[in-house]
């Protein structure tokens, strides 16, 4: 459900980006976006799906949920093959079977090791001090921006990268808040200060993912920003899931190459995707 809600906030929202470029108008662009209704309508769908998506990662795995939102974009390349009255071409659709059959083994596989653990303060240290070096890297990329042209689709994974860190921080706070209830670790005598820490880190990661995938929108299709979203947010959730988290602690090595392959095949589908629209679209 929440994946089908993504897809429609993403189309939403790209098409208000485009009819916000597209009208002459005094104000700024922010404000353009605001009284732009289908902009609004798509913000408000996406934020829907978010809250979806953190009732999921409360009952399950952080390695297992993420990776079910790939479904979105099988749900926006129909949407928008529909809207636009065309048919799936033949490259699109095998880059569509390719992501989904890659996802789907890694589903298959991660839903019988993955382990749902309570997070200790170190964790929450190592997390927070990963997104503080991909903010400088962010800022970096920003500075190189302003000196050369950057591909589009740097926007699209900066925008992945922040949502798979509010997925991340988002599942510590909610196990966090859970412990402290229970009286258990992450209560209030125990780390509170960082989950409060987490609370701001979360907005901070809201904030400029929200940047990036609205910049995304306006150089890229609306099939290739949430190509990239679904797989570049849960591979950075699925890495920090893994080596942060322990969620696959103790699982077979033979596992671990699985998933890593099941990854691969998944990603060389985005890219295959990201060809085909082009070639599409020329």
């Amino acid at each position: 459900m929440s994946a089908f809600i993504l897809a429609l906030g993403n189309l939403g929202q790209s098409r208000g980006i485009k009819r916000a470029t597209e009208k002459p108008s005094s104000t700024t662009p922010l404000l353009g976006l605001i009284h732009t209704r289908s902009w609004l309508g798509g913000t408000a769908l996406i934020g829907l799906a978010m809250l979806l998506q953190m009732g999921s990662l409360a009952l399950a795995p952080l390695i297992l949920v993420q990776p079910l939102g790939v479904a979105a974009l099988v749900f926006t390349v129909i949407l928008t093959t529909r809207a636009s009255g065309k048919r799936i071409a033949p490259d699109v659709r095998n880059a569509i079977f390719i992501v989904l059959g890659g996802v789907a083994l890694y589903v298959i596989v991660a839903a019988s090791v993955s382990k749902q653990k309570a997070i200790g303060n170190q964790q929450l240290v190592w997390i927070l001090g990963i997104l503080a070096a991909v903010l400088i890297l962010s800022l970096v990329v920003f500075l190189i921006g302003k000196t050369k042209k950057l591909p589009p689709f740097t926007f699209v994974i900066l925008g992945g990268i922040y949502s798979g860190f509010i997925a991340t921080l988002g599942k510590t706070v909610i196990l966090r808040v859970e412990a402290m209830f229970k009286g258990g670790v992450g209560g209030a005598d125990s780390g509170s200060w960082l989950t409060l820490l987490c609370i701001v880190a979360i907005s901070i990661a809201s904030a400029l993912s929200i940047v990036y995938v609205q910049y995304s929108h306006t150089c890229n299709s609306p099939d290739i920003v949430i190509a990239g979203l679904t797989i570049v947010d849960p591979s950075v959730a699925v890495l920090l899931g893994i080596t942060i988290l322990h969620e696959a602690a103790g699982a077979p090595a033979w596992s671990i190459v699985v998933l890593l392959i099941a990854g691969i095949i998944a990603f060389s589908g985005v890219l295959k995707l990201a060809t085909a629209e082009a070639k599409v679209d020329s």
